[in-house]
């Protein structure tokens, strides 16, 4: 494990531990630890994915703000941008996500009852370690850095 690894777990465990939710603490965690300025709109776009979409048990909050972090750092800005990039790295780090984890919705990730204790315990190693995850795959594929737009 690297040392971002292990900082962006440690940095989305203790956002987790402070009240944030999934979502807000991988995203939180992923741009603090690689030193990409997120303004408050973005962050708080993730708000609404905790709980997998709203306490729905859908998609992992921690899995898409990952994908967002993807979108991030190789997202595009026109539509005459190419959006296959982003679609691959999404669909290569959800299938990672799924081969660690064996889901992908909160539901069958997590499923003790919301906010108890046993359903906080799992959700806190769940998003520490999708941080890690996401940081490995990041510096795997060079994308680190935010790509610079073509348009």
């Amino acid at each position: 494990m690297t040392d971002r690894a292990t900082e962006a777990r440690n940095a989305a465990g203790q956002y987790f531990k402070d009240g944030f939710n999934c979502s807000e603490s991988v995203l939180r965690a992923t741009t603090d630890v690689l030193g990409i300025p997120a303004d408050e709109q973005s962050l708080r776009m993730t708000t609404g994915f905790g709980g997998g979409f709203g306490h729905a048990g859908c998609v992992c909050g921690a899995l898409a703000a990952s994908v967002m972090a993807l979108g991030l750092l190789r997202g595009r800005n026109a539509a005459t941008e190419s959006r296959e990039e982003a679609y691959a790295l999404s669909k290569e780090f959800h299938d990672r996500f799924r081969g660690k984890f064996g889901a992908t919705c909160c539901r069958a990730l997590n499923p003790h009852p919301f906010d108890t204790r046993e359903h906080l315990v799992n959700c806190v190693k769940i998003t520490g370690n999708t941080a890690k995850l996401l940081m490995e795959f990041l510096e795997e594929k060079g994308l680190t850095e935010p790509a610079v737009s073509t348009r």
